[in-house]
C-alpha cells in the first residue's frame, strides 16, 4: 500500500534570519517542521545542520534538530507533504522607489494555497505594509476554495539574541476571531509563556512597524544632538551621558550609524501605510532624513580633516573597521549596513584612495565577495597598520579594546581615527590626543548647502 503524504506540524516559508531561527526553536519545542526555501545552497546547508549566518547558539541547536529529523528543508512545496500550520517569514525589501516589495509574500501565499488542506492555519510573520494580511495574503488563499484560518504574528527578535528572545519575549497575535487567535497562540505557547493577543490583524501589523520606527526616531534625535554638539565644539557623549546621570527622564541613546534590515526599512513601510489614508508622518520622515544623511555628512568632515592634514599628498590609505550593520549583539549581517554607505561616500570623495575593510564577525571570504574592489584584512592590527584614516563603523566591543593612543603608534604620522560609536569618548583628553574624532565630538560645524 502506498504511504500518504507526510504531515508536518509547521511549514515555514523562507529560511532567512527570521525563518531559520524560528524553525529551529519550534523544532526544539517538539514540533515537526519543514522549511521551504528557494535558494538550493541554503536548503543544503540547513539539512546538513549548518546555519548560513552567525547567530549565538544556532550551530548547536540546528545540528540537533536536523539530526533528529525534527527539522527538514526543501526547495519547494509538492504533494509529498502538507502542514497543519504555515508561517510566512520571507523578506519584504524596499524596491528602489521606497515601496516594500510584495512579490515574495504573494509567491509564498500561492504556494501555501496549493499545498494546504482544508482548515489549515496560516500565520504572516514578515514585516508588511498595513493591510497586507487581509488584502493580499487572504484573497490568494481564499481563491483555492479551501477553508483556512489566518493571523498576523510579527517577528520582533534582535539579531544575535534570536534563540533566547523567541523563548522570552511576549509574542504578539493579531486575529479577527478569538478562536483563530487562540489557535495561533497555541503555536507560540510551546516557546514562551507570554502571549499578547490584540484586537485584530491590522493592530499586529502596526505594532511591529511602530516599535522599530520608535527606535529609529530615538536614534535620529541622538544624531541630531551630535550635530548641534559638533557645531558648538562640545562632546555629545558627555552631554548625553552626564545629562542622564540620576535623571532618567532624558534617557537619550548615544549617537551612531542607524541601519540594518529593519530600521532602514520599517519606518518607510509605516509612512507608506499612513499615506494610503492621507497621513504624512512628519517626525518619522525627519528621523529617517537625519539617519540617512549621516554617512555623507560625516564623510564631509573626514575629507576636510584629510585635507587639513595634507594626507592626500601621499598614498591615502583608509581602513573601515566593522562592516556588519551592528556589532552588539554581534552579527555577520551586512544587509542595510550604514558602514557600506560610509564606504561608498569615501570612495566617491577619494577615488584614488586605497580602501580596506575588516569585520570581527563577518568572514574575510564573505567580505571579499561583497567588496571586490577593496582590500580585506583578517586582523584588526593589519587593518590599522600604516593607515592614514581609521574609521570605526560599528559598535562591536572588540573595536573598543585598543585605545586611540595605541592606534596612533601604528597609523601614519599625520593619520587619525574617526569613530562612529564613541568607543573611547569616556576617556580623558590626555588619552585621546589630537587624532581621535567621533560622531558629536569633532568640533566641526556641518556645512549646509
Amino acid at each position: 500500500m502506498m504511504a500518504g503524504p507526510a504531515n508536518y506540524d509547521v511549514g515555514i516559508v523562507g529560511l532567512g534570519y527570521v525563518g531559520l531561527t524560528l524553525a529551529t526553536v519550534l523544532a526544539e519545542a517538539g514540533n515537526t517542521v519543514i522549511g521551504v526555501e528557494k535558494r538550493p545552497d541554503i536548503v543544503e546547508m540547513t539539512n546538513a545542520g549548518t546555519p548560513h549566518f552567525t547567530e549565538t547558539g544556532l550551530p548547536d541547536a540546528l545540528a540537533g534538530v536536523t539530526r533528529s529529523k525534527k527539522l527538514v528543508a526543501a526547495e519547494h512545496f509538492d504533494d509529498s507533504f502538507s502542514c497543519d500550520t504555515y508561517i510566512i517569514t520571507v523578506g519584504t525589501p524596499l524596491s528602489p522607489d521606497g515601496v516594500a516589495r510584495l512579490d515574495m509574500i504573494e509567491s509564498a501565499a500561492r504556494d501555501i494555497a496549493e499545498n494546504m488542506r482544508d482548515g489549515a492555519l496560516v500565520l504572516l510573520r514578515s514585516t508588511v505594509k498595513v493591510g497586507t494580511t487581509r488584502n493580499v495574503v487572504a484573497p490568494i488563499l481564499a481563491a483555492s476554495g479551501k477553508k483556512f484560518d489566518i493571523a498576523m504574528c510579527p517577528e520582533r527578535t534582535l539579531e544575535g539574541k534570536a534563540l533566547q528572545e523567541l523563548r522570552e519575549l511576549p509574542q504578539i497575535v493579531g486575529a479577527d476571531d478569538p478562536a483563530v487567535a487562540d489557535r495561533a497562540a497555541a503555536i507560540f505557547r510551546r516557546l514562551t509563556i507570554s502571549i499578547v493577543q490584540v484586537a485584530d490583524i491590522e493592530t499586529a501589523e502596526i505594532i511591529k512597524l511602530v516599535s522599530n520606527t520608535f527606535r529609529d526616531v530615538q536614534f535620529a534625535f541622538a544624531n541630531e544632538v551630535a550635530r548641534v554638539c559638533d557645531a558648538f565644539g562640545v562632546s555629545a557623549h558627555e552631554v548625553i551621558s552626564a545629562g542622564k546621570l540620576g535623571y532618567n527622564r532624558t534617557n537619550i541613546p548615544l549617537p551612531g550609524l542607524v541601519g540594518g534590515p529593519c530600521l532602514e526599512k520599517d519606518p518607510h513601510i509605516l509612512m507608506e501605510s499612513a499615506r494610503t489614508r492621507g497621513i504624512e508622518m512628519e517626525i518619522t520622515s525627519a528621523g529617517r532624513l537625519v539617519n540617512e544623511r549621516q554617512p555623507e555628512e560625516t564623510v564631509q568632515f573626514i575629507s576636510s580633516e584629510i585635507n587639513r592634514r595634507n594626507l592626500a599628498s601621499g598614498p591615502l590609505k583608509i581602513s573601515i573597521l566593522g562592516m556588519a550593520f551592528k556589532g552588539l549583539p554581534e552579527t555577520s549581517d551586512l544587509r542595510g549596513s550604514m558602514s557600506i554607505k560610509v564606504l561608498d561616500a569615501l570612495k566617491k570623495a577619494h577615488p584614488n584612495a586605497e580602501i580596506g575593510v575588516y569585520d570581527p564577525v563577518t568572514s574575510p571570504e564573505v567580505l571579499a565577495a561583497e567588496f571586490p574592489d577593496e582590500a580585506v584584512f583578517n586582523r584588526f592590527g593589519d587593518a590599522v597598520s600604516g593607515a592614514s584614516v581609521v574609521v570605526i563603523a560599528n559598535n562591536h566591543p572588540s573595536l573598543g579594546t585598543i585605545g586611540p593612543r595605541t592606534i596612533s603608534e601604528f597609523i601614519s604620522p599625520e593619520g587619525f581615527v574617526f569613530d562612529y560609536w564613541n568607543h573611547f569618548s569616556h576617556l580623558p583628553a590626555s588619552e585621546l590626543g589630537d587624532s581621535y574624532f567621533a560622531v558629536g565630538r569633532s568640533g566641526w560645524a556641518p556645512v549646509n548647502g
